[in-house]
């Protein structure tokens, strides 16, 4: 029997950025920008484009999608399923953002924002409790730096956070008027089957069919997404095996010394095989900055 061949969506970091981190299909990036921040955006222009080099295999895996607009610099972020440290892996990025833009003005200057656009998955069934109840009926929700009188810190920085689940509902309830409204979030997570069946002739869909159906052709990109899955199904299941292993010693003790020296080696040699801190968090469930302790201690 022949095994089926597994279709990406954009719900996948990997596959956002191969399609979107392209300067000719700024033509499908512009319209969903603006589906988000409810404005228009004349241009934009990508700013690591230069970092990523054609091989998909080279460290590009773990570069951002950041842009410069006529409305400020925009970051971008894909979560297929939200942790506790994925907001401090986040809030990390755009504050590095902030911080350079600062440095490299000739002057304090509040009139270029800085937002951050996080498209997440798994809000409404897989987050924690204490943060549930603010996104089960919710669209997204925006943050920024407030007092408790809600008065703004500074006024150009902002965090917008897209709660997925909530644009697959419509589709999924079959809300024309709101699959209308919002057709460039909730294609995101279709397979092209679907994205025909909302289409309907728009030419931006269309190309972002085509490009969609090319990255899930192009072999480097299958050969890197197969790859990381089979890491991250290898590091859960040593996970699994210290955590039963640890247990079987003592709950309170927990994982033995001995198993915390063999999780630091396996990191360390993951490192060593040139897979990017993202990755090894996104498999581990520690912050980039505890991943990079260890490795700095090699």
């Amino acid at each position: 029997m022949q095994e089926e061949t597994k279709f990406y969506t954009c719900k996948n970091d990997r596959a956002f950025k191969e399609v979107f981190m392209r300067k000719e299909n700024k033509d499908i990036l512009i319209p969903l920008l603006e589906c988000c921040l409810n404005i228009k955006i004349q241009d934009i222009e990508y700013l690591n484009l230069e970092d990523n080099v054609d091989n998909i295999n080279v460290r590009r895996k773990s570069y951002d999608l950041r842009l410069s607009t006529d409305i400020g610099r925009i970051m971008i972020e894909v979560n297929a399923n939200i942790y506790d440290y994925s907001r401090m892996r986040q809030f990390s990025y755009i504050s590095n953002e902030y911080s350079h833009l600062i440095l490299s003005g000739e002057d304090y200057d509040e009139d270029i924002n800085v937002i951050q656009i996080n498209f997440t998955y798994g809000m409404m069934k897989d987050f924690e409790e204490k943060y549930k109840y603010l996104y089960d009926d919710k669209d997204y929700r925006i943050y920024e730096v407030v007092d408790e009188e809600g008065k703004k810190f500074v006024n150009n920085f902002k965090i917008l956070e897209f709660n997925m689940d909530y644009y697959m509902n419509l589709w999924y309830n079959k809300d024309k008027k709101l699959i209308d409204k919002y057709k460039y979030l909730i294609m995101m997570n279709l397979d092209l089957s679907n994205l025909l069946k909302l289409s309907k002739d728009n030419e931006m869909i269309d190309k972002y069919m085509e490009e969609l159906e090319r990255v899930n052709k192009d072999p480097k990109f299958i050969e890197y997404m197969s790859y990381e899955e089979d890491l991250r199904k290898k590091i859960n299941t040593w996970k699994k095996r210290a955590k039963n292993e640890g247990i079987s010693i003592g709950e309170k003790k927990g994982i033995s010394i001995g198993k915390e020296e063999e999780k630091k080696e396996l990191i360390i040699q993951f490192y060593k095989n040139n897979v990017d801190m993202e990755t090894i968090s996104k498999a581990t469930g520690l912050s980039i900055n505890e991943i990079q302790n260890i490795v700095n201690n090699i």
